[in-house]
């Protein structure tokens, strides 16, 4: 596919998404927001993707926003004109205009329902930092530098990630990365628990294409679409009863499907399995469980 600032490529069923911005070493913008959410919609649609890795073109992973609008940078005013105003004068903050353009990919992210995998390649700041957490599996190269840096730009964490971190890493140790605003290497991500392993440079996107294709080639793809889903949208229930519900309707959908009966049968006859059932057409009829929340 062809876009600005994103390369998009499928190969052996992985899909690598390269931010590809190298001379502002990947900045985010406006365009760059649209098109991520847009090739996470073809990849859930194309039942040739597997998995999913993101990495950076060039020495950096995300710089974090695209700072070239300098001071207003971060004034919706300013930059789009007037968001709406209640009949009081004040803010409506409903208004479309006013949502946080991280949060719309991370979200997107969030709901994908293939196994997203980050090659962090080098310095990952800001919403380059906070894009990192709906991913499942966070890889770092030795030369990855990561930063919550919003406290020293006098805003405040975006892309819905007090919402991600805290669950990730906990709330002390997100709450000192987000205080201080430092940015760290990445061996302290790892000693965090943001990153799952630190490699050398040569061996980041080998060591996630590996994992890419043990995913790819093992396993049910609808299965993965639903634990997916279970797994993060378990981390907001009130209580394990509410995992039980789903874990049984899945037990009891998925039970009945012929990827249960290849898989079993494959097994017993110690073969590989061929899973045939697909994303775009046999997901159960409970999916989705849950009620979409709507911005407001």
């Amino acid at each position: 596919m062809a876009y600005e600032t994103i390369k998009y490529e499928v190969d052996e069923q992985i899909l690598t998404i390269t931010l590809n911005r190298p001379d502002k070493l990947n900045a985010f913008n406006g365009t760059m927001q649209q098109e991520l959410i847009d090739a996470f919609d073809a990849a859930d649609k194309d039942d040739n993707v597997r998995a999913i890795i993101v990495t950076g073109a060039g020495r950096g992973f995300c710089a974090g926003a695209d700072l070239s609008s300098g001071a207003d940078t971060f004034d919706r005013d300013a930059r789009r004109g007037p968001v709406k105003r209640l009949a009081n004068g004040k803010v409506d903050y409903s208004d479309p205009q006013v949502r946080d353009g991280g949060g719309t990919v991370t979200l997107r992210i969030f709901k994908c329902l293939k196994p997203v995998i980050a090659a962090v390649n080098g310095p990952a700041v800001g919403i380059g930092a906070t894009m990192l957490l709906p991913m499942d599996i966070r890889i770092a190269s030795e030369n990855a530098r990561i930063g919550f840096v919003f406290s020293q730009r006098g805003i405040v964490p975006e892309a819905a990630s007090s919402w991600f971190l805290p669950r990730l890493v906990g709330i002390a140790q997100a709450l000192e990365w987000c205080y201080t605003g430092r940015v760290f290497p990445a061996q302290e991500a790892l000693a965090g628990r943001l990153v799952s392993k630190v490699v050398p440079p040569d061996d980041l996107l080998p060591t996630a294409r590996a994992l890419a294709k043990e995913i790819a080639a093992k396993t049910a793809p609808v299965s993965l679409a639903l634990i997916r889903q279970m797994m993060w949208r378990m981390l907001g229930a009130d209580d394990p009863m509410e995992a039980h519900k789903i874990d049984s309707r899945g037990i009891y959908a998925r039970g009945r499907s012929d990827d249960v009966k290849e898989g079993v049968v494959s097994f017993l006859e110690k073969r590989p399995a061929v899973f045939k059932n697909k994303v775009s057409t046999d997901m159960p009829d409970y999916f989705p469980w849950w009620t979409e929340r709507e911005y407001k």
